[in-house]
């Protein structure tokens, strides 16, 4: 009875110890912290997203004396740039680069150089939320594994967002989708494929119409990318006409497309956001009649993550901004709709009762879609799709 009582005490400081010093570590972390500025580099093309950064570097700075200063991005290879030639300087400390919003081609391009900084996710406490199992993006970026190199802060899924007044069903594949703007031309569009939300529509096409769709889990190569891709391209050949301004123009991005559907120029447009209609709809940049759908097989999904250049000046300043933004509190205030209307990254059974209670009070729209109406989430195909088919789509169409 005594060797028992003996073992599990043994066995209880075993535990405590190792805990123990994970907290003295993030205490740590923290004392370094305080008195840093985190240049955190971010698109800066939609205001929801902007306005909540800027709330999170308020909230750090109240919290722990972080200074948050974003820089506003066009594109995350603007950052990406950045960091490379840093490096080529010979600049391995003191980099202008603290935290970057970044994942897919670009999340690859730095950790295939080794410029990023980490492991680090798995070391910020509120990393015991995250669901390291139902949402796989979470660890797998685009098909490459992150190994702790980045953390998650918020989910995406394409949706297509129509108006429910001038559509009436909508429709439930790309086959069905050319149907239905052969039917209604000039009233859908998509962004210029140079911006990311161009490339990923073609990209979701590409899995409804590649011959194997398996094979974008894998490198594009001079030998598959072809014959891939060719019914893909049949297919836009017959779209493209049909699109906005004849598919001679294009928005440049996100918030400029939906500007169109607010102004009635088109009735349907593409958006990585779930809560697209419903946050725009609260907001009066689109009209209440607006709705969401997807595809009957699914639309890719994926998640946005923070990562650490391995030369920035600020890293701790730059993990509790990380843990930060994985906290329930802030993950329940980004899918908000009254806010930036981003899924959770979080495992909501993980939560305490307190802390699960702010995603079942979220206010509700008829443009939000639920879980199941979501339906299949499809995993990002290998970044070297989406490069390819940018560079082919601007060489066939293009000049």
């Amino acid at each position: 009875m005594v060797a028992r009582l003996l073992a599990a005490i043994a066995a209880l400081l075993c535990a405590i110890g190792p805990a123990r010093a994970q907290d003295a570590a993030w205490a740590d972390v923290l004392a370094k912290a305080r008195g840093q500025t985190v240049h955190w580099n971010a698109w800066a093309g939609d205001e929801k997203t902007n306005a909540f950064i800027a709330w999170v570097g308020d909230e750090v700075a109240k919290r722990h004396g972080v200074k948050v200063v974003h820089v506003k991005l066009k594109d995350t290879a603007e950052a990406v740039t950045r960091v490379v030639a840093e490096k080529a300087a010979g600049r391995d400390s003191g980099g202008s680069v603290d935290l970057v919003w970044i994942n897919g081609a670009n999340f690859l391009a730095l950790r295939q150089q080794k410029l990023l900084f980490g492991p680090y996710a798995e070391r910020l406490p509120n990393w015991r939320y995250v669901d390291t199992a139902g949402k796989r993006s979470n660890l797998v970026d685009f098909t490459i594994p992150h190994e702790g190199y980045e953390s998650p802060w918020r989910m995406a899924q394409v949706v297509f967002v129509y108006d429910g007044k001038r559509v009436g069903t909508p429709p439930s594949s790309v086959a069905a989708l050319l149907a239905w703007a052969k039917a209604h031309p000039g009233r859908f569009t998509h962004p210029n494929v140079r911006n990311f939300l161009g490339s990923t529509f073609l990209k979701q096409a590409l899995y409804e119409l590649a011959p194997d769709p398996s094979v974008l889990q894998r490198p594009a190569t001079d030998a598959n990318f072809a014959s891939t891709t060719a019914p893909m391209w049949a297919w836009y050949d017959a779209l493209k006409p049909t699109l906005w301004r004849g598919g001679v123009q294009f928005p440049e991005n996100g918030p400029a497309q939906r500007q169109l559907m607010n102004d009635g120029e088109i009735d349907m447009m593409v958006s990585f956001n779930p809560s697209e209609a419903a946050v725009s709809a609260s907001a009066g940049l689109l009209p209440d009649s607006v709705r969401t759908f997807t595809f009957a097989k699914g639309t890719i999904g994926n998640t946005s993550f923070v990562a650490i250049p391995y030369n920035a000046t600020a890293k701790e300043g730059a993990m509790v901004v990380a843990d930060f933004l994985l906290a329930p509190a802030t993950q329940a205030r980004a899918q908000d709709i009254r806010q930036m209307g981003n899924f959770t990254v979080l495992d909501l059974a993980k939560l305490a009762p307190e802390d699960r209670r702010r995603f079942d009070e979220l206010p509700r729209h008829p443009a939000l879609p639920t879980n199941a109406e979501l339906g299949t989430t499809l995993l990002e195909p290998h970044p070297s799709w989406m490069t390819r088919i940018a560079t082919e789509w601007e060489r066939r169409y293009t000049k």
